[in-house]
């Protein structure tokens, strides 16, 4: 390969000397004295003496062959000796047995030393055993479940339930659950977590074996093993689903060798010295420079020293080179000697320095060696680096993790390396992303924790739900916690050094100024980025081929910060252009091709269905022709879709892309573009970035979209790939580390409680205060060690900067989703993905980063809050979305958004129009739609104004613990009055509007409570069997939901009434008679079923099955007193009076179900035992804490005027004959007639029916109209015409 230094060209055949002649010239090229000397100083022999140095040979070009012979030689005794070991059975290169040697399903890396779980419990062991001496091997856990490591013997029998350890002659060390097994198991040792190495050490001449993690002895954990004719022991494991581990049985260095201990795999102790030899020659050459002039050497710093085309210099590093090159590329060699001499320099002297010697030993190796075997040493040497740094045990200042990135920078620093190591090394090979990892120790002594943190602090708060407690915080308190954030501050510091470093590779990668004889790195970084992206959206199924998501929430920070430092610098060059702050994707990526989406749904559906559905717009709006042959192509596809897949090496990535139908230049208005598909790696920068603005990425500007350009193109994908990213797994991920922070308080809570038991123990019992003290050490041992882990926690994941970047993320989101929104039918090109990451970011900023920080303290918050909220209330009742999950998504959203008074008042401030229209959508009939969120959006706009609804969790559930206290159901009260109004004006406005949503209201409630009825029997029966029997409780949680469902829509005709009470009362309107006798009817259901004594709701309700927790009288009655009172006591006089008689018109009223509600018991029926006296009635004045004394009088008066009404009725009242009874309800007579057929019913029966079907309740035919009918009338009309 041939490469440019001092304006030479050499490559590694010109060395090569041939001829007497050349080599006579050669040696002229300096003193024969001085390059005998410094040939000597190279290749010093390692026995030699400064005595010799008066009778040593002189050396010279001629002879340095034979010299470096001699140097180099290895006696073959040494050799012989290491080809087979005493105590040893096996192959020399020791792998894991994958022919024969396993049980189970498992996964096996090419190297045959990595395996991953595929089956409940799968066991493997080695090629290799051992029946005399001391061994040991290494064993690097990638995740921290459920296995046990260790030894087993060959006639050992597994199976998917017995693993290693379960059997005789079997001995296994299990970390995830401490302990160790042989048969029998007990306690052992410490857990591991993913990123230690556990060190296996058996031996046989003691009969003894034990275990190492992270090199510290765990002690021995089995003796008098057994030993004799046909015992040997090979290395096993047995591994349960999904987790993973990499053996190392000698074939690198062990991280952690044990004094007398061999490796199963011997060294390549002959490869070693040699290239210990050789490396020392190479370091000399790097230590010297020949003074032609002078005629002497001077010795000079290796980060002074450069490569000037001396031809003794390159005759020199040929010679060494010659032999190195083929060590090299051994993995042994390469991460014992090269990776430890690398680290060295980087060790000793500071990071430009490093980088200098780093380079100029890299360029040496490009230089004199093939490209096959640069590249496989750059392969093995990258693997080395990144095994380091994953399993380098955490330590107080992160010198390991430290040195290894800055290795890890020299290299990539080097163009030729990084370009090569981009293209075939870092995504393809290794996972790369390993390097933005920081990993969270597992334990805090290890870490150092201790020694940064000294003091613990962690929040108290109240045990106590439901009660605010506010305590000042004492002045020793006061002293620990502050003292608590100075050592949080301190190991905050440490981190940012390291993501400081992880920062600086990425923006090596993506530096796109070194095109010099190629790409980019940047654009071989999309190419690899997007694969990468496409393997973790397609594999989700697939966990162990998948990047872990506590990586993924590292890579995506660092890409953010690295990005954000590209944008803002091109902003500085280019004025025209925005700053990150102003960050979008802009829509024509979505619909043009150019980007890859895989197979991620689009907002209206895929992607083939919107190409043919919306050609016509793309073409008119952003002058996109779709090629027909790409639709043919597609098409085929959906008609083929059941037939084989194909092969997997057939399935190649493909992109789609732009094809011009005229050379590049800047794009008219009348001109088109056509979309055809490319694969991936067929993209090149122009088709990136394009030779205008507006063409690669961004071709297909829309008309709404601004002229001037934001960024560069490829900036523009790696920002739509970062917010990819937020939504495959790192959301996911933040939440889960919440749970770090909730073990805080749980046992926060747990020490104040023992502290408050210790306080009121008598002293006398002197028993229990031992227990106590003894609990109160280990929570307060717990919550040190917790407290620490938090602190790391809060630095690596939620600090600050880590929320400004998923703040910035959000923001980028919304102004996409703007922009999106302004291409009319286009907005359905947009991946899922935006909407899902806007919402999920925001509930991550709002629920995972406090306490510590707080979202209201970022700019422009409120603003953020606003825009967000208009885009809940415009899109999720958009018919431009299809699909399911992402509807259902924005309206719980929307729902979650109306629980907090920060977010409501965003709703407030959004454009009048955009208010109006959000709640026209909420009030569109429930049918065919998801209304359950819908009708809870309308409850919390009232919660807070109806009858006894100020609660914020019901009375009976106060002493028990809500399972998150953030739950949007369990936050305080916050109405809306002005969404009501809106609501109101709405319901006024025209004449169907109101009619429809109540009808519809009335029917979900009909259908919700005559579910909870039913199966409350069902739960009622099984209870009352007398065999032993259990309740599904999938059936429970449908049978509180329905509950729920028919309190919260009994609210909505609450908050309906108080509005807008003429749509019941005023009986001018068409339908207001017939809602309010429907209304009238399902609250007397309601009331009867829920107020017998002793009946079916009663029983269930007293059982407080797991489940059924929601399920008591006072949420159904209040919401039911609430709406009489509204009808009969706040109303005018006439509409009182009209809803008094339709009540009491019911055949399902009963006055007693009024009583009930103030704790007037029915009495008992003859002949029926009387109640315990002891029976506590339900009784609204039991409730003064929810109810106010007013609203007592309210429902006193009501109960008043219902029993002097019902009297009245009853006197007034005539019997009516069956005949005239309506054969639908029989309940109120015969008053309509249906026109054609004759049919007759009520009216309240007929409206009903109306309002969802046209047909005849009797014969079918279709209703033309309904005329009022009197039998007296009738009877009249028939005797006059006869």
């Amino acid at each position: 390969m041939a490469s440019k230094e001092g304006g030479m060209a050499f490559s590694r055949k010109s060395y090569k000397l041939t001829s007497d002649a050349e080599r006579s010239r050669v040696t002229g090229i300096v003193h024969e004295k001085l390059l005998s000397d410094y040939l000597h100083r190279v290749f010093a022999s390692p026995d030699q003496g400064p005595a010799a140095a008066t009778s040593r040979k002189p050396l010279n070009f001629q002879n340095l062959p034979e010299h470096l012979d001699q140097l180099l030689h290895v006696d073959e005794e040494e050799e012989e000796s290491q080809e087979q070991a005493e105590g040893r059975l096996g192959p020399s290169t020791v792998v894991l047995d994958h022919t024969g040697g396993f049980e189970g399903l498992l996964l096996v890396d090419d190297d045959l030393l990595g395996v991953i779980g595929h089956s409940n419990f799968g066991t493997i062991r080695s090629t290799t055993c051992v029946y005399k001496g001391k061994w040991i091997y290494e064993v690097l856990i990638s995740s921290q479940g459920l296995m046990q490591i260790g030894w087993c013997t060959i006639n050992c029998r597994f199976n998917q339930e017995e693993g290693v350890g379960d059997t005789h002659n079997s001995y296994a060390y299990d970390g995830n659950r401490v302990r160790k097994w042989n048969v029998t198991t007990t306690n052992y040792g410490k857990a591991w977590a993913s990123g230690d190495i556990v060190s296996c050490l058996i031996d046989l001449d003691e009969g003894t074996l034990s275990f190492s993690l992270n090199g510290v002895s765990l002690g021995t954990a089995f003796e008098n093993l057994s030993r004799g004719l046909g015992m040997a022991y090979f290395p096993a494991i047995s591994l349960s689903f999904k987790e993973s581990v990499a053996f190392n049985f000698g074939s690198r260095p062990l991280r952690y060798p044990v004094a007398g201990y061999r490796p199963l795999q011997d060294p390549p102790s002959a490869s070693l010295v040699r290239a210990q030899r050789l490396l020392g020659c190479f370091q000399a050459v790097l230590s010297m420079e020949l003074d032609p002039v002078e005629g002497r050497l001077v010795e000079k710093e290796s980060s002074e020293w450069q490569l000037q085309g001396q031809p003794t210099i390159l005759l020199t590093l040929a010679h060494i080179f010659h032999h190195f090159a083929s060590l090299l590329c051994e993995v042994y060699v390469v991460e014992a000697v090269l990776m430890s001499f690398l680290l060295g320099v980087v060790e000793a002297g500071p990071p430009e320095q490093a980088q200098t010697v780093v380079h100029h030993v890299l360029d040496l190796l490009w230089l004199f060696m093939e490209d096959y075997e640069v590249q496989d040493c750059l392969k093995q040497l990258m693997m080395s680096l990144l095994r380091l740094y994953r399993f380098s045990p955490i330590v107080p200042d992160l010198s390991l993790q430290i040195h290894y990135l800055r290795l890890t920078i020299a290299i990539l620093s080097h163009e030729k390396s990084r370009k090569f190591l981009l293209s075939n090394v870092l995504f393809d090979v290794l996972r790369s992303i390993v390097f933005f990892y920081i990993k969270s120790p597992l334990r805090v002594e290890e870490a150092g924790l201790q020694e940064l943190i000294p003091t613990t602090w962690w929040p108290h708060r109240s045990p106590r739900e439901g009660k605010e407690e506010v305590r000042e915080e004492t002045s020793e308190e006061r002293l620990r916690r502050r003292a608590y954030e100075r050592g949080c501050q301190r190991l905050k510091k440490r981190i940012e050094v390291v993501e400081e470093l992880q920062v600086q590779i990425l923006k090596l990668l993506l530096n796109n100024k070194d095109d010099n004889g190629g790409e980019a790195s940047r654009y071989i970084f999309l190419t690899k980025f997007r694969k990468f992206l496409q393997e973790n959206a397609s594999g989700r199924g697939n966990t162990p081929m998948l990047c872990p998501p506590e990586y993924m929430v590292c890579f995506l920070h660092r890409l953010i910060s690295a990005l954000r430092f590209y944008w803002d610098e091109y902003k500085a060059s280019n004025p025209r252009t925005s700053f990150s702050e102003e960050a979008y994707v802009p829509p024509q990526i979505f619909y043009n091709g150019k980007v890859d989406y895989f197979d991620l749904q689009r907002l209206g559906g895929l992607l083939s269905h919107l190409r043919k559905t919306l050609k016509d717009d793309l073409a008119s709006k952003a002058n996109i022709l779709i090629d027909p042959l790409e639709l043919q192509a597609t098409t085929m596809d959906d008609l083929d879709e059941d037939e084989e897949p194909a092969p997997a090496a057939a399935q190649v990535p493909r992109t789609a892309a732009v094809s011009l139908m005229t050379p590049r230049r800047p794009l008219s208005a009348s001109e088109k573009v056509k979309v055809r598909t490319l694969s991936a790696e067929q993209r090149t920068r122009e088709d990136i970035e394009g030779s205008q603005w507006n063409e690669g990425l961004l071709v297909g500007r829309p008309p709404e979209e601004p002229e001037q350009p934001l960024t560069e193109n490829s900036l523009l994908e790696v920002l739509d790939g970062a917010v990819m990213m937020y939504s495959l797994s790192v959301h996911q991920q933040l939440g889960k580390m919440v749970g770090v922070s909730d073990d805080v308080n749980e046992y926060a809570m747990a020490l104040r409680d023992t502290e408050d038991k210790l306080r009121r123990c008598p002293k006398r019992r002197k028993d229990i205060l031992a227990e106590l003290s003894k609990s109160q050490k280990v929570f307060s041992e717990k919550l040190d060690h917790l407290s620490r882990r938090l602190a790391w926690v809060h630095a690596a994941v939620y600090s600050q900067e880590k929320m400004q970047d998923i703040y910035w993320l959000l923001r980028v989101c919304l102004r996409t989703i703007e922009h999106g929104d302004r291409t009319g039918s286009l907005f359905a090109f947009m991946p899922e993905f935006y909407l899902s990451v806007a919402i999920n970011s925001y509930s991550a900023l709002k629920n995972y980063f406090g306490p510590v920080h707080s979202m209201e303290e970022l700019p422009g918050y409120e603003e953020t809050l606003t825009r967000l909220a208009a885009i809940l209330a415009k899109h999720f009742a958009d018919t431009r979305i299809v699909g399911t999950d992402i509807r259902d998504s924005l309206m719980q959203a929307l729902a979650s958004y109306v629980c907090y008074p920060n977010s409501l008042r965003a709703v407030e401030r959004i454009p009048e129009e955009q208010r109006i229209a959000m709640v026209r959508n909420l009030l569109a009939p429930y049918e065919q739609r998801p209304w359950a969120q819908t009708n809870w959006i309308l409850v919390r706009l009232w919660r807070g104004c109806g009858f006894g609804y100020r609660y914020t969790r019901l009375p009976h559930l106060l002493k028990t613990k809500p399972e998150d206290a953030n739950l949007p159901s369990l936050q305080k009260p916050c109405p809306s009055t002005l969404l009501q109004q809106h609501m109101a004006d709405l319901l006024r406005e025209g004449p169907d509007v109101a009619p429809s949503f109540l009808n519809s209201v009335l029917n979900q409630l009909n259908w919700a409570f005559s579910e909870f009825i039913g199966m409350i029997q069902e739960i009622q029966q099984a209870a009352e069997r007398l065999e032993r029997n259990y309740v599904d409780s999938r059936q429970l949680k449908v049978c509180a939901t329905c509950f729920d469902l028919s309190v919260s829509l009994l609210r909505v005709l609450e908050m309906t009434i108080t509005l807008v009470p003429e749509i019941f009362l005023d009986w001018a309107r068409p339908t207001s008679e017939m809602l309010l006798r429907r209304l009238a009817q399902l609250l007397n259901q309601v009331l009867n079923r829920v107020t017998a004594e002793r009946n079916l709701f009663d029983r269930v309700v007293t059982l407080r099955l797991p489940g059924l927790e929601s399920v008591d009288h006072y949420p159904i009655l209040v919401a039911v007193t609430g709406i009489l009172v509204r009808l009969l006591v706040h109303g005018p006089a006439s509409g009182t009076e009209r809803a008094t008689s339709v009540l009491l018109a019911d055949p399902c009223f009963q006055l007693r179900s009024i009583s009930y509600l103030l704790g007037q018991p029915e009495p008992p029926a003859p002949g029926t035992a009387l109640p315990a006296p002891d029976r506590k009635h339900f009784s609204l004045q039991s409730y003064t804490d929810y109810i106010s004394m007013e609203e007592l009088a309210q429902v006193e008066q009501m109960l008043a005027h219902l029993t002097s009404a019902s009297a009245q009725a009853a006197a007034a009242s005539l019997p009516t004959s069956e005949e005239d009874l309506c054969p639908i309800c029989y309940a109120h007579p015969i008053s309509a007639v249906f026109q054609p057929c004759g049919h007759k019913s009520c009216k309240a029966c007929i409206d009903q029916h109306l309002m969802n079907n046209k047909d005849c309740f009797f014969c079918k035919a279709t209703i033309v109209s309904v005329e009022d009918w009197d039998k007296a009338a009738h009877a009249s009309a028939t005797s006059s015409a006869a």
